[in-house]
């Protein structure tokens, strides 16, 4: 199938059904607030390297954990009792996202360009995306950032500072997702560390229920 080119200031894309085998459904456009909220509604996200078009991708089966399943290993069990850990919520969005790119930046390289920055952060400006802090016995640990929208979190990075430091923000968000009813935290893609903490593949169109699911 083709890849549908979009131009700047077309809030619109095409069916995420006819994506590619892989996930990429369209290029171009721009990352403004409307377009990523549009997008994030229908299951679409960017994410393309420093000097390409924007790239949009929207993979036919989609990776979740379930606040209410999220998985706490025993050793994780054993050393969230021993250590005070604690989350706090969009104290530092700029750091947690400046700190997740320059963690990946100089290892396995990073999507998180300066355009990527500038837009997260105007769509945490308007109330659509969060940063989860974690400490570990009174210090800063590790992170992520995700978008926020109906009962749902869309995950896209963390980074880790202090030993568990991501587990420690993931597990929390997870737990508080779950005193409210939240319905998923969205991975994007399958890892074998999310696996452990209690991910699961399901299929776009289940996906895109948990979507439109109304919120409590």
């Amino acid at each position: 199938m083709p890849v549908f080119r979009l131009r700047k200031g077309i809030v619109g894309f095409p069916d995420p059904r006819l994506a590619e085998e892989d996930g990429l459904l369209a290029v171009g456009g721009d990352l403004s607030v409307d377009m990523l909220l549009l997008a994030y509604s229908n299951g679409i996200f960017p994410w393309f390297n420093k000097g390409d078009p924007v790239l949009w991708w929207c993979p036919h089966e989609r990776f979740i954990i379930r606040p209410q399943n999220i998985h706490i290993s025993k050793n994780m069990r054993q050393f969230m009792r021993n250590h005070d850990t604690r989350i706090l919520l969009n104290r530092d969005f700029a750091y947690t996202i400046h700190r997740c790119r320059v963690k990946r930046e100089f290892n396995e390289g990073t999507w998180i360009t300066d355009e990527m920055e500038l837009a997260y952060t105007a769509l945490h400006r308007a109330g659509y995306a969060a940063s989860v802090e974690a400490y570990i016995d009174g210090e800063r640990a590790g992170g992520l950032y995700g978008v926020c929208l109906g009962r749902n979190f869309f995950g896209e990075s963390m980074y880790t500072d202090i030993e568990n430091g991501s587990k420690v923000a993931l597990i929390h968000l997870a737990q508080m997702l779950a005193e409210k009813g939240a319905g998923m935290i969205d991975c994007q893609f399958r890892t074998e560390h999310l696996a452990r903490m209690g991910g699961e593949t399901i299929s776009y169109d289940e996906y895109m229920k948990l979507i439109k699911e109304p919120q409590n």
